[in-house]
């Protein structure tokens, strides 16, 4: 079984994080698309994030229509900074057979090398880069055989965007799940800046 693992945030979930996935999925021969919402990244550890509980639903709401898709709550229940190498140390325990794959945005390649104990994820996953230019940019720290490029065409979705328009009154629903917009309406999420 190959798994494709996906952390971050997600506050909120929206389509820029399901459909670019999706997307690639027969290429990559996933069975199994598995989220997982951050406690707290490293990377954005100087923001407040919406409670977890929240995030959680929405990332829920937002992939209730995919069957092999699932969300993992187990850098929530962990709590504290959430780092790849301890999330992946818990999936290989949970699947030993399966392959892992970690996947990022072409973005965040460059800051491979300060990841923590890269050298341990790289025996746990390999790489799978989200890129629309499928140009490769590997850190010489990093093994490029442990690293795979799929070109594919992202959606141009922030969440940071999404907070903004909310924080606004204009609409989301081209951006999210329609249960999400109606979740983020109901608990009056995103009304004040995060900071």
């Amino acid at each position: 079984m190959r798994i494709a693992v996906c952390g971050g945030t997600f506050d909120p979930f929206h389509r820029g994080h399901l459909e670019p996935v999706l997307a690639v999925r027969d290429r990559m021969g996933w069975d199994r698309i598995m989220y997982v919402p951050a406690w707290r990244q490293p990377f954005k550890a100087d923001r407040d994030a919406t409670s977890g509980y929240h995030r959680f639903a929405m990332a829920v709401l937002a992939t209730h229509k995919n069957n092999i898709v699932y969300i993992s709550p187990i850098e929530l229940e962990r709590g504290g900074t959430s780092y790849t190498v301890e999330t992946l140390e818990v999936l290989h325990d949970q699947y030993p057979k399966a392959q892992l794959d970690w996947i990022i945005g072409d973005d965040h390649v460059t800051q491979l090398g300060q990841w923590k104990r890269i050298d341990r994820i790289l025996q746990l996953a390999r790489f799978v880069v989200l890129t629309r230019s499928g140009g490769e940019m590997i850190p010489a720290a990093v093994s490029r055989d442990r690293i795979v490029y799929a070109e594919n065409n992202t959606v141009p979705i922030s969440s940071t965007e999404i907070r903004s328009r909310v924080r606004a009154g204009e609409p989301i629903d081209g951006f999210v799940d329609p249960l999400v917009s109606r979740y983020i309406q109901h608990y009056g999420l995103y009304k004040e800046v995060q900071t």
